[in-house]
């Protein structure tokens, strides 16, 4: 079982048309499973292009 260690949450909003009918939209984070000092975790894309910086 992967632990979540990011706190990123969705984005929630309106998608605006061209006649600016309003129609809720989400936008969820962009999580990945990693392998971290040998344990599963779940954290944003950004967090794991970082990590793999550092490494």
């Amino acid at each position: 079982m992967a632990t979540k260690l990011t706190s990123k949450k969705p984005l929630s909003g309106n998608k605006r048309s061209h006649a600016l009918n309003a129609t809720k939209k989400v936008q969820k984070p962009n999580l990945q499973k990693k392998t971290v000092n040998g344990q599963k975790v779940i954290i944003s894309a950004r967090e794991a292009k970082t990590l793999n910086k550092e490494n």
